[in-house]
């Protein structure tokens, strides 16, 4: 630890890095909870795994990848979305072939862009120790919008999240504002690929906010501990990795679940023991 902390005094990159990761944790905080409690960690997969479509097309068009999956994920968020409203019944196949469809699409599109792509390779698996500056502005950018608009709309996402039924009785234009959740989805998606890639972003979108979700019913409060607990597995993860010169995102993912699946077996111990005293003193 003590070797991290001197190497992010001296190298730019490492505090970049660090940058990175915090940024990133903003977005799991604020969207990572909507996801665990409406239950669209499904369909927040399907967006990540369609966003390589756009970034395949961009890289081959010479336009920057994650232009290109800021519009495939915002693209991939309304149809789901529309699939989900239409076609419930056929939503898990559909879903899936929306998945498959923008994956087979960037493969395609990449398969024909000429020249290694490096740039490429690091959003498919993620490389927060070479995260550029407009990557950087990137993310400040997203974060401001996705606080702003959970700022704006955090009742009517509450009322969504909790009972949709009983807020279109209250006249509450529930599709609306289902698709701009899963808008907002998409945009943490494009914040998160830069830090893990798009294979893992599912896990650090989730992981902290259900960690949180052990112990706390506020979805304000879950949101709060859920972006701390977000900026702590980054941080860890990134020193850790750094020693031994592992991928800083699979160890940041393998930190937030070994502290999930620690969590869950304390909160169902914490259950049972509360069971067993009401069974006693009744």
């Amino acid at each position: 630890m003590t070797e991290f902390l001197d190497a992010l005094v001296a190298h730019a990159f490492l505090q970049k890095a660090l940058i990175a990761g915090l940024l990133a944790s903003i977005g799991c905080g604020l969207i990572g909870p909507f996801v665990v409690v409406k239950r669209i960690a499904f369909m927040a997969g399907g967006i990540a795994h369609a966003v390589l479509g756009g970034m395949g097309a961009a890289l081959y068009f010479g336009f920057d990848p994650l232009a290109g999956a800021l519009v495939a994920a915002l693209v991939s968020a309304i149809l789901m979305g529309m699939v989900h409203l239409v076609w419930q019944a056929q939503e898990d196949t559909l879903i899936s072939a929306l998945w498959a469809v923008g994956m087979a699409i960037g493969i395609l599109f990449i398969a024909k862009t000429p020249g290694y792509q490096a740039d490429l390779m690091s959003l498919l698996f993620g490389n927060i120790l070479l995260v550029p500056d407009r990557a950087l502005v990137w993310m400040i950018a997203l974060d401001l919008v996705l606080a702003l608009t959970i700022a704006a709309c955090y009742r009517p996402f509450l009322a969504l999240a909790f009972d949709a039924e009983f807020a279109r009785l209250r006249g509450l234009p529930v599709t609306v504002f289902y698709l701009l959740l899963l808008c907002l989805v998409a945009l943490t998606v494009v914040l998160l690929i830069q830090v893990v890639g798009l294979i893992l972003v599912i896990a650090l979108l989730t992981l902290p906010a259900a960690t949180a979700g052990h112990y706390v019913r506020s979805l304000g409060t879950m949101i709060l501990i859920a972006t701390l607990l977000g900026a702590f597995f980054t941080t860890l993860g990134l020193a850790l990795s750094f020693g031994p010169d592992l991928p800083a995102g699979p160890t940041m993912i393998l930190l937030a679940a070994a502290a999930y699946i620690l969590s869950a077996s304390l909160s169902h111990g914490l259950k049972q023991r509360r069971a067993r005293l009401q069974i006693r003193d009744g």
